[in-house]
């Protein structure tokens, strides 16, 4: 090949390799938006230092294009991440507790719809679906790019659904979708309770679960390890932070503890 033609051909090249490179810093310079923006709760953005979502959505591989599903929102720390980051090029649903389901809130007292009504700017368009007692369509089938949930096993243990609820996420998903859970660890040491009645869940019983359901593992984290939670609290993971369900009683213990061990893990539906 002639020198000039190499010469012509190299630009391109190069062009090609940055493109990706600079979408990636488009989209890291989306998320951080979306972290550092003004409809975060105080509340919420004090325990970023022990919840790393910054971190935690990378490691799940987020990108603001994607289809996602955030299930069991609770009071909405992901989801006022998520849904301004996802606002302009991705599809969002969020996946509530079904009206009779035991962990729906009561009548007027559903703060997470309520935060979602008071500023329909910030978070843009969410599909609510529903997760409970026969509600396991969390997105139409074959249509997610991304399943997260954090912290929320534990109760669809209780509930009696935990195994039909990943059966769900690997219906929503896409081939070669990713599933991300995060969860309060259990040890080793003890047998899983099925019920999950102290809040902890052993990690090699979730990554059976997800197995049953179809999914692969591809990878863990520890960024939300914390060596000092023993795990044999009086009042099982809500005697730790946030919840202190001790009230005052030994609370700077407990504060000192802090947060729980958390496992991150990342799953993904196989490719035909």
């Amino acid at each position: 090949m002639k020198k000039h033609a190499l010469l012509a051909i190299a630009p391109l090249a190069l062009s090609l390799v940055l493109a990706p490179l600079s979408a990636a810093r488009a989209a890291d310079a989306a998320l951080l938006a979306a972290l550092g923006g003004p409809q975060r709760s105080p509340a919420f953005v004090k325990r970023d230092a022990v919840r790393h979502p910054q971190a935690e959505l990378e490691f799940f591989g987020l990108r603001p294009d994607m289809t996602v599903v955030e299930v069991s929102p609770g009071g909405g720390y992901w989801t006022e991440i998520l849904a301004p980051y996802l606002k302009a090029a991705g599809t969002y649903y969020v996946a509530v507790p079904p009206p009779k389901d035991p962990e729906a809130p009561e009548p007027g007292k559903d703060s997470f719809r309520q935060k979602l009504a008071a500023d329909p700017a910030t978070y843009g368009k969410i599909t609510l679906t529903e997760l409970g007692v026969d509600h396991f369509t969390v997105a139409p089938p074959g249509t997610a790019d991304l399943v997260l949930t954090f912290r929320n096993l534990h109760n669809w243990m209780d509930a009696g659904y935990a195994q039909a609820a990943l059966d769900g996420f690997y219906r929503a998903l896409k081939p070669g979708g990713v599933l991300g859970i995060e969860e309060h660890r259990g040890r080793n040491d003890v047998p899983q309770d099925p019920k999950a009645d102290n809040g902890y869940v052993r990690q090699d019983y979730t990554i059976e679960l997800a197995r049953k359901a179809g999914f692969e593992l591809v990878a863990s984290s520890e960024i939300n390890a914390n060596p000092r939670d023993t795990k044999d609290w009086p009042k099982g993971v809500w005697t730790l932070p946030p919840t202190l369900a001790l009230k005052d009683k030994d609370r700077d213990k407990y504060l000192a503890i802090g947060e729980a061990d958390n496992f991150v893990l990342k799953f993904r539906k196989p490719k035909p």
